[in-house]
């Protein structure tokens, strides 16, 4: 089997799986919901997923755009500050979709991932192209760990396993991905919750809100484990943080707003959304980004989920270009959204 093969295999394994169906859930047993039938989790009033005939025909015929073995970002891995001030809230890019969030006097990390793959081995799988923003023995005490669903990419066990050795944060995640992150890191601490529910921890409140999105580990377990979005509400204003979510005409944004009366800043994948016709239900491009922040009444965004893995088919600076032009067609001024790279700590300022 090629490189290309392997690679396609694992990215079949680890972000398109297909349930075979018959299988019980191997991570939650609750009573059916408006958004669970008892043994899988759905997208209600959701774009149907492209199914595995449409993963196939992607695979074998796809045209993409390679990229470079090694992108290292022009900035220097980030020093953060051990603590900040409630009402302050910062930003420090370290890859793909890990930040660090420093607000409401606490440090709290988002879907962290050091490890060099998005994958199950670590001998194929996406391999990240950068080292990451923070250096993971540079980390600040970590208090909460946001994990937002349980793709390779966002919900990686070693490092977490290696968060809980020297920092024992507490996790906080949506049903069933919890018994994933129990059953690899026995020590972790967990809280897993439905949409709609609300953590307070010290200083702030987490709130888990819809997004359009799906879950697998295996070729068993589609859809058996929840995804959720999180609202970080402190005394530095309400951060909506999506790990991964198409755009889904922009109902789950504009509940958001009904809902929380909008941001300061939002959290937004800009990256994996080539092609179209597949990515389209699952991942949502830079436009539909700049979409969902107005949307969400979001005064400033910051764009995550691309330069680090490759994981579909456009070029490594697209997302980047992309989103400028989609700022520029909406009249946004382009330091209203970042597509920040790892290293990158921004200030993000107070609302408009």
């Amino acid at each position: 089997m090629t490189g290309g093969s392997v690679a396609a295999a694992t990215t079949l394994l680890t972000a398109c799986a297909s349930s075979l169906g018959g299988a019980p859930n191997p991570y939650f047993d609750g009573p059916p919901s408006d958004h669970f039938d008892g043994v899988t989790f759905f997208n209600p009033e959701g774009t149907p997923l492209a199914g595995f005939r449409d993963f196939l025909r992607w695979q074998f015929g796809r045209e993409r755009t390679p990229w470079p073995d090694h992108w290292p970002s022009p900035l220097s891995p980030a020093l953060p500050a051990e603590r900040l001030p409630e009402d302050a809230l910062r930003l420090t890019m370290v890859g793909h979709a890990t930040l660090l969030l420093q607000t409401g006097g606490l440090n709290i990390l988002t879907d962290p991932v050091w490890s060099d793959r998005a994958s199950p081995v670590g001998f194929a799988g996406p391999k990240r192209v950068n080292a990451p923003g923070i250096a993971f023995a540079s980390l600040p005490p970590i208090d909460l760990v946001l994990v937002s669903h349980n793709h390779y990419d966002h919900l990686d066990t070693a490092t977490l396993r290696d968060l809980q050795a020297a920092h024992d944060p507490l996790v906080i995640t949506p049903l069933g991905n919890d018994t994933i992150i129990k059953n690899d890191v026995p020590a972790m601490r967990c809280l897993a919750g439905d949409w709609g529910d609300t953590v307070a921890h010290e200083k702030v409140r987490i709130h888990l809100e819809p997004c359009h999105h799906w879950s697998a580990r295996g070729f068993r377990d589609r859809a058996m484990a929840l995804w959720a979005a999180f609202v970080i509400e402190s005394a530095a204003g309400r951060t909506l943080h999506v790990g991964d979510a198409g755009y889904n005409d922009g109902r789950d944004y504009r509940r958001a707003r009904e809902k929380h009366g909008g941001f300061r800043c939002a959290i937004l994948p800009v990256g994996a959304y080539e092609p179209r016709w597949f990515m389209a239900a699952q991942h949502q491009n830079p436009a539909e980004a700049v979409r969902g922040m107005a949307d969400c009444n979001a005064d400033h965004a910051a764009g995550h989920h691309w330069g680090t893995f490759q994981l579909t088919d456009e070029g490594i600076e697209a997302p980047r270009s992309d989103l400028a032009a989609a700022l520029d067609q909406a009249g946004v001024a382009r330091d209203r959204f970042r597509a920040m790279r790892p290293g990158e700590v921004w200030d993000v300022p107070e609302a408009i």
